[in-house]
């Protein structure tokens, strides 16, 4: 096998010049950067439907309230207290005191006095009535007036009646008070009140 001769450097010289002047018939194809994909988007998860409602149970409006205030004057009438109250005294004498059969000792009226007035004659009477070792003792505040424009809301009438129990269950009449009952009719009946003393000491 013959080698390959190699070019003169004339033949050389020739064929870079005509080399030079040509052009390719199939120049080199630039190579574009090829976009990328965006990543294709999760589906959405989808929502879970919302459950239908419940059927609401019947029901009264403020059932399971823990007050249960049936009315405006929530108290028993002021009497019925007082006869519901434990017995502090001797059963037979309280007997005779509620049927009228003993005659109190002394006795205040406190009708027309203002709350204040009142208050301040009761304490001075009834520590006047244990100096003098009195024991039963009648204080009248009357029944209270009623108004004629009294509506349908329940009033309370006679506001004296209503704050002796009070003023007799506080210092300084508590430490000397035994018992406090409505008075028999013939000592003013639901306007007055027996009121039966300690022994003095």
């Amino acid at each position: 096998m013959s080698r390959r001769r190699k070019l003169r450097p004339d033949e050389k010289e020739l064929w870079d010049k005509v080399a030079g002047s040509t052009e390719r018939m199939h120049p080199e194809k630039r190579v574009l950067a090829r976009p990328q994909k965006a990543a294709p988007e999760k589906p959405a998860k989808p929502r879970p439907e919302p459950e239908a409602p419940q059927p609401l149970s019947p029901f009264r409006l403020g059932e399971k309230s823990r007050s249960r205030a049936g009315g405006h004057d929530v108290l028993p009438p002021i009497h019925d207290r007082l006869h519901q109250a434990p017995l502090r005294m001797d059963k037979k004498t309280h007997g005779k005191m509620t049927r009228g059969k003993m005659a109190p000792e002394a006795r205040i009226d406190l009708h027309g006095m203002t709350v204040d007035r009142a208050h301040q004659a009761l304490v001075a009477f009834m520590l006047r009535a244990v100096q003098n070792d009195l024991r039963l003792v009648l204080v009248i505040t009357g029944k209270g007036r009623r108004s004629e424009e009294d509506g349908p809301i329940p009033v309370r009438h006679g506001i004296l009646k209503h704050q002796l129990p009070h003023w007799l269950s506080t210092p300084p009449l508590a430490q000397i008070v035994l018992q406090t009952t409505s008075a028999h009719r013939k000592h003013g009946g639901t306007g007055a009140f027996y009121v039966y003393l300690r022994r003095a000491r």
